[in-house]
């Protein structure tokens, strides 16, 4: 089930808004998540219009997911750099160098699906 946080965010943005702490907090009181305050010039949504993104909002959250498991996976910048300085030496701007087949390697593992 997607979260309640990622339903609203997505609800802002179709409605032309962004998230903005100082308008919108959530809040869980140990029955479940809640909007705690609404400070926009829409409507704050309803239960129903919130569950229409549900499937929306689990594929934006596994799609995080896979951003974020690439990003630990992939070198920092200056191994890359190192890796194209290498790759341009030896003439490999293309899909034979090593950049390509780390980038590649990383993106396989971690698939968007």
């Amino acid at each position: 089930m997607a979260q309640l946080y990622t339903k609203t965010k997505l609800y802002l943005e179709a409605n032309s808004k962004t998230w903005d702490d100082a308008k919108v907090s959530l809040q869980n009181d140990g029955s479940g998540d809640y909007i705690k305050t609404w400070d926009y010039d829409i409507a704050q949504p309803t239960a129903e219009q919130l569950a229409s993104y549900e499937t929306a909002a689990n594929a934006a959250e596994a799609l995080s997911g896979v951003l974020t498991k690439r990003k630990k996976e992939y070198k920092d910048f200056g191994y890359q750099l190192d890796l194209l300085y290498h790759d341009m030496t030896a003439g490999k701007l293309d899909n034979s160098g090593e950049w390509h087949k780390h980038i590649k390697a990383v993106k396989d593992a971690n698939s968007k699906g």
